[in-house]
Formats: structure tokens, C-alpha cells, sequence
């Protein structure tokens, strides 16, 4: 596994983005593990995600595209400090976009914020977990009426889950959409690492707590 993947997951666990215990999911799924990216909240933290997305998205889909687009809300903050990353790790400038939940017909006007999308633009998205596909449903419209190509979707975690049938989510996108998905990390990179590290001394993933995982798993893991 790659060194940033490592940091990247001390990072989740010392923003409390990443927990173990007991937990319902929104889809009513008891779950040993939980994450809530709403717990990335200073300036300090966005700077280091915005890094951590910057060298996921180069090493999965290159830097030749044209915008990074977030949907709204958590997508914005997420264009912004990656494109920042891109910019100052890679020296690339790419265009940041976001939509807004009502169009704005005053001022800058338009359903955009940031960068306007132009026509022949390839545009990769950024979300925050696993997606359920909603949320591209309804940006896809947006970004193909403006003209643009959708070349990727890369998000922070994949929680490995079925979706609506036995794949992953993101599998479901990248077969229904035609597209390529990737997450900085995986649950399975998760696991593989917290359960032989130690954070403060103690074993983050003790035996319990990984047969408890392998339980979920063996009823909720995605085939692919």
C-alpha cells in the first residue's frame, strides 16, 4: 500500500471522520464502522484532504482534464482544495465548478459557481464517500447541458458495500455511465492496515472488532 494511503488513514481516524463501534447507516445497515466526512471542518484539515485527492486523481486519472466539478454542498469545498493541491504539488491549473440547488438569476447569474463549463470540456467529479448514484443522476444532466464529457468520479473511501444489486456502487456507476471510478482508499486498505497498527499505543482493529468487520462483510460485501 502506498505511504499517502497509510497517512491518509491515520488522517481519517485523527479527525474523527473515521469510527469503529456500533452504527445504523442511513439504508438501516448495522455497521462495526463509520464514516462521516462532516468532521472535516478546519482549514488546516481541508488543506490536507485537498493534498490527499490530489494524488489519488493524478495517480488514477492523470491531470488531463479540463474542470473539477463538486456536487453541492460538500463537493465545494472539495473542488477548492484540490484544484489549490493540483495547482501547487503538480503546477496544473485546472478549473473548479459546482452547482448551485437553485439557479441564481441576478448578479453571476446561471445554475454554476466557480468556472463556467464549456463545450468539448472534460470534467471528472469529486464526492466525499461511496455513492449511491443519486447525486451524479442529477449532475450529469448539468454538466452535459453546459457541454461537458464526464471522464472519471473519484471519491475519498469506497466502503466496498453492495449497491442496488451485488457490485460495489461505484462499480454500478462505472457499468451504468461508462466512466471510470476510484477513492483514495478502499475499507479493504482500511482494514489491512489498522488491523496491524497500533495509534497511541493501542491496536485499532483487535480481534473482536476484525471478526465483527468480516461478519458485515460476509453479508454486505460487494462481489466487485
Amino acid at each position: 500500500m502506498e505511504d499517502y494511503k497509510k497517512e491518509f488513514i491515520r488522517f481519517m481516524l485523527d479527525c474523527t471522520v473515521l469510527k469503529f463501534g456500533d452504527f445504523v447507516t442511513k439504508s438501516g445497515r448495522k455497521t462495526p464502522f463509520f464514516i462521516n466526512t462532516g468532521f472535516y471542518r478546519t482549514g488546516g484539515q481541508l488543506r490536507r484532504l485537498g493534498e490527499y485527492y490530489a494524488q489519488a486523481i493524478n495517480d488514477n486519472f492523470g491531470l488531463d482534464f479540463d474542470v473539477l466539478f463538486g456536487p453541492a454542498y460538500k463537493g465545494i469545498p472539495l473542488t477548492v482544495a484540490t484544484t489549490m493541491a493540483i495547482s501547487e504539488k503538480y503546477g496544473k491549473d485546472i478549473k473548479y465548478s459546482s452547482n448551485r440547488k437553485e439557479i441564481k438569476d441576478h448578479g453571476d447569474k446561471g445554475i454554476l459557481l466557480g468556472s463556467p463549463i464549456e463545450e468539448g470540456d472534460r470534467v471528472l467529479i469529486i464526492e466525499d464517500v461511496t455513492t449511491a448514484g443519486t447525486s451524479i443522476a442529477e449532475t450529469l444532466p448539468i454538466i452535459e447541458a453546459q457541454g461537458g464529457k464526464v471522464c472519471g468520479l473519484c471519491v475519498s473511501a469506497d466502503r466496498q458495500e453492495k449497491g442496488t444489486g451485488e457490485k460495489s456502487a461505484l462499480k454500478e456507476i462505472e457499468e451504468k455511465y461508462g466512466f471510470k471510478t476510484a477513492a483514495i482508499v478502499k475499507m479493504a486498505d482500511v482494514i489491512e492496515y489498522l488491523s496491524n497498527e497500533k495509534v497511541d499505543g493501542t491496536l485499532v482493529i483487535d480481534d473482536g472488532l476484525r471478526n465483527a468487520i468480516d461478519a458485515y462483510y460476509a453479508q454486505y460485501g460487494a462481489t466487485e
